[in-house]
């Protein structure tokens, strides 16, 4: 009778073991303190977490991010290149002026694409500038995300909640994930990261 509790338990073991590794039970990922999922449902796709670090400026974290794409992309080109939904989500790490932020993406997205491209995706990026500076000031803590979802557009979302009607040019997306993926990027340690 023991032998037999013996193998129970030991089955019973193994099957939580499984259920536990399997991907729908991943544990999240730990980025600078902030957990990210493995994996999320958007616009009716499985997006699985491509990578994620911290951005750091001189010794100090500033935010973590997270990279979900439909399939793994081990190059900026994969990456931007996939079809389907995407989301860059980012936790800050430490309190900004959120105005200043909306300012420090602008950049990067232009130093990161031609004269031609950056005078197409103005209206865009002055939407998203309006956007963060309407928040004052992001805490450490905050979070916001910009989600690709096919047929709808570019949609910010901070703290939860979405800021306006999405931008709808695919360019615009692309080019602000070229802010952590492109040539010039914010970070080079953190565009490893999210490269996994």
């Amino acid at each position: 009778m023991l032998l037999r509790i013996g193998r129970f338990c030991a089955l019973c073991g193994a099957c939580a073991l499984m259920a536990i590794s399997s991907p729908g039970f991943a544990a999240p990922r730990d980025v600078g303190g902030i957990p990210y999922q493995e994996q999320l449902q958007l616009g009716g796709e499985t997006l699985r977490l491509n990578g994620a670090g911290v951005r750091y400026n001189a010794v100090f974290k500033v935010y973590a991010a997270g990279l979900y794409l439909p399939a793994k992309a081990a190059t900026p080109e994969e990456a931007l290149a996939q079809p389907g939904a995407k989301r860059i989500a980012i936790t800050m790490l430490r309190d900004i002026d959120a105005n200043e932020l909306g300012k420090l993406f602008t950049r990067g997205v232009e130093e990161n694409s031609t004269r031609a491209e950056f005078s197409q995706l103005v209206p865009g990026l002055l939407r998203m500038g309006q956007m963060f500076a309407d928040q004052k000031q992001l805490k450490a803590g905050d979070t916001f995300h910009v989600d690709w979802i096919p047929g709808t557009g570019a949609q910010v979302v901070v703290r939860n909640v979405p800021q306006g009607e999405p931008i709808r040019e695919p360019a615009f997306f692309k080019a602000l994930l070229r802010i952590w993926l492109g040539p010039v990027p914010a970070d080079f340690q953190l565009k490893e990261a999210l490269l996994g």
